[in-house]
Order: C-alpha cells, then structure tokens, then sequence
C-alpha cells in the first residue's frame, strides 16, 4: 500500500485552522505539514474526467462480449484504454462505495458504513485534496450521496449540477448537459478535474417495485423472442451466510414468486438502463473530442458497486457474490496508457482512484491510502502489487477477501464461512469452506483478514470494529 507522505487538506468553505485542528492528531502522526505549494498546469499534465454510474453490473459493455446490448460510448472507453476485470467496490452499497472511491480509505475508515452518512470530517475527499495541492479546476456534476443524494455544495468541488433526486432517466440529462456546458464554455488554460456521476441503470429499483408481482401474461408479447436467458449461476449453493439468505427472501422476485419468464424481462429491462447511460457518457466523450480536450484527458469510468441480474437469484446489490461486488474500472489517456487491453492479473480497487489521480497530477496522495496507484501498471514492465483486496458488507457486518484465486466471505456472528476457488468456479456455486481438504486455504485467508483489519483506522460512529481482529 501505498506510504507516501502527504498533509490533511483544506475543504472550499472551511477555515484552514478549524480543518487543521480536526486532522491535527493525523498530520503530527504522519510526521508533519509537506510542502503544499500547487502543481502548475505546465507541471500536472492532463485534464481528469471520473465517469461514475450506479449499480452497473461488470459485464455490461457490448465491446466486453455482452451480446444483450449496444453501448458504443462504453466500447469507446474501453477500445482506447485498459480494462481489469477484477475490479471490486469496497462495498456493495452507494454511500459507503463512493466514500471509499473519493477518499482512498475503507468505509468503516470514512464512517460510511450505510447509506446517508457524511465522510469523517479528518479525511479529505478527492476535491479538497486537490483544491489543496493543485491548480486543477474541480468540477462536479450528478449524484454525490455521502451523505445526500443531490446536493449544491460539496467541498473541494464546483457544482455545476444539483440534480433532480431519484430518476436517472431524467437527472442523468441534466447531468451530461451540465459537463458539455461546462466544458464548451470554459476560458480557463488551468486543467480540470470533473467528475460526472449518473444515476443509472440505478432506476431498475424502481422497476423491480413496479414489478414485483408478476402478470399474468409478459407485459410486452412482443419481446418474448428477444428476452436473455438465465445466467448458469442462476443456482446457489444453500451452505451461505444467513445475511444472504435474508437478502433474498427479502427481493422482489422472492415476494413476486417469480417464473422464469419475469426473470428474463427483468434481465432485459436492466440492459435498457444501462443504454440509456450510455448515450449520456457519449454526450460527455463527444464534447471532449469537439472542445479538442480528447487527446490530454485522463478518463476514469467505474461504478460504485455492481447489481445481483439474475446471478443466485439474487437482485440489487449489497451481496458478497462478485454480480454485487465486482465493477467495471476502465482507464484511458491516448498516447500514455495502452489501448484496448484487458487486464486479468491485477486485483483492483474503487480505492484506487484517488491514488491514481494522485499520481497522474504529480502530487502525493492524503496518508494512509488503502488503495494503490494504477499508474505503474500501465508504465512499467514488473509491478510488486497486492496480494488480495477487502470488500465490506454494508452495515459493518461482514467482509470478503479475494486473492488471485479464492474468494472467502465472514460474517459477524455467524458459524457460516464461504471460499470459492474463482479459478475452477468463477460463478461461486459450490461453498468449500465445510470441506476439511480446504482447511489450511481456509485458516490463510482468516489471517489475512486479520491483518487487513489489523491496519485500519476504524470509525468511531461504526459497528462491529473489532470483529475481525480476534484470533
């Protein structure tokens, strides 16, 4: 991880002793104020674009092999940059992700253990650092939500756009418009960081209420050749957790008692979502390329967390299972970063981000990063990278640790462990843990969840802090 050292920031809007006697504990910790003085323009290089959607399944980008939609802004996205695909959110929930991908700490570090908290005041968020540090522009336009969802005033950023709470198929317009605005109307020679952050394919929680209980016929007779089939993990292995159990007993399809047919609309209504994302993020993609900002952009596309579509008959997000857990992280800078690569070896992270824009601006990241710049993959031949990344289960009452193989999923006061060989089961359909041939693989992964644990500095406000630190 990465140990640079690098001072608390000031946040817009806050006098600079009230912040540095919040932090002050942390900076002393971290050996003292650095040098503060802001990266030039000429110095820090690119413009930054951080294209964030929500609750977008990994395997969702026609250019990614996803035959059940067309997304040309994604394939673009991904044609000219790297992709990893073993990319998990520190948790599968809206507010505590977002805290993690703008801070570069663990939601039980920010305090952000459920939806609708504020990130702990000590811990700068990505605009405040590099208000601080640098002369970028920030910008921020779309769905914040740590803690509310749409709001005027974030600290560190320019908010170009408020939002209209609750429909992405409307707020998300608003959104691309504001940055195309933004962008075409600019007179600064400063560089920019925007962040566009939009709300779908998140409406398919609306759908999944309007359409809890099944019709007696399909809605639309038309699709019934057109619907996808259900996926091979349709399946589950019942040796699970009781939090995911109660997760799926509580979902719609569950209430709805569900036939195959509305599983399959479901699945079809869910791409249509992610389409109609997509021609936002071309909107965005376009106007660069015309304000001739396309060449020296470094663009950051991810989700917050991921959506269950199907997989163990399981929707929404929250669960442990990588449909949840796992997002899409493309990164692209033409002429810098590699185009139209898949990455398959790294374990990656939404605590990445801030590291990484780090480093692309020049600048040291806040202290005590949990993530890692992804600079250095992309530039150099032998990277000494991490062995595995932690995700959190919403409401601090679980973690899943994945290592290059094997998964493995613990749940506070619950018996139940998973661990999944990824290599021989990547649909996770048949729990190892009980199996007395797994022990030892087993045992090593608990250590290493203890020795995660052993580094963080938890939240007061957050439950459970020690659960995992025991023998």
């Amino acid at each position: 991880m990465s140990e640079k050292h690098s001072t608390q920031s000031v946040s817009r809007g806050m006098d600079r002793r009230a912040f540095l006697k919040t932090s002050g504990a942390m900076v002393l910790a971290g050996g003292g104020l650095v040098n503060s003085q802001l990266v030039s323009a000429q110095s820090s290089g690119s413009n930054i674009l951080l294209v964030i959607t929500d609750q977008q399944h990994i395997d969702t980008i026609a250019a990614g092999g996803c035959p059940h939609l067309e997304t040309p802004a994604m394939d673009k996205l991904k044609n000219r940059g790297v992709s990893f695909s073993m990319s998990y959110t520190a948790n599968p929930l809206c507010s505590p992700a977002r805290s993690a991908i703008f801070t570069g700490r663990t939601p039980s570090e920010t305090g952000v253990y459920v939806n609708g908290l504020p990130i702990r005041a000590d811990i700068p968020n990505l605009g405040q650092w590099f208000s601080q540090y640098t002369d970028y522009e920030t910008v921020y336009a779309g769905k914040w939500h740590v803690p509310k969802s749409f709001t005027s005033s974030i600290a560190g950023f320019d908010v170009v756009q408020t939002g209209i709470g609750g429909q992405g198929n409307v707020c998300d317009t608003e959104t691309s418009r504001a940055c195309e605005g933004f962008l075409r109307n600019r007179s600064s020679d400063r560089p920019f960081l925007m962040v566009a952050s939009f709300l779908q394919p998140h409406d398919i929680c609306e759908w999944l209420r309007l359409n809890t209980r099944k019709p007696d016929r399909l809605r639309y007779q038309e699709l019934a050749g057109e619907l996808p089939p259900l996926p091979e993990n349709f399946g589950f292995d019942v040796r699970e957790p009781a939090v995911l159990k109660s997760m799926r007993q509580r979902n719609e399809p569950a209430l709805g008692k569900w036939d195959e047919q509305q599983w399959r609309y479901y699945l079809w209504s869910y791409y249509r979502h992610i389409e109609m994302v997509d021609g936002e993020v071309g909107r965005i993609l376009q106007t660069l390329d015309e304000t001739g900002h396309e060449e020296n952009t470094l663009i950051v596309f991810t989700s917050d967390h991921g959506e269950g579509l199907g997989r163990h008959q399981m929707v929404r997000k929250s669960s442990p299972y990588d449909e949840a857990s796992r997002v899409p992280l493309i990164v692209s800078l033409p002429s810098r970063i590699p185009a139209n690569l898949t990455d398959n070896d790294h374990l990656v992270t939404g605590m990445d981000i801030v590291p990484t824009l780090c480093d692309y601006a020049g600048i040291d990241p806040p202290d005590n990063m949990r993530g890692m710049s992804l600079k250095p993959l992309f530039e150099e031949e032998s990277v000494a990278w991490r062995r595995y990344v932690v995700t959190e289960i919403p409401g601090n009452v679980g973690r899943v640790l994945r290592t290059q193989r094997y998964k493995y999923t613990t749940c506070v006061n619950d018996p139940v462990e998973q661990l999944f060989d990824m290599l021989d089961d990547p649909g996770e359909t048949t729990n190892l843990a009980p199996s007395s041939q797994y022990a030892s693989i087993l045992g090593e992964h608990r250590q290493l969840v203890r020795e995660w644990e052993s580094r963080l500095d938890v939240a007061p406000n957050v439950p459970n802090p020690n659960a995992w630190r025991k023998g």
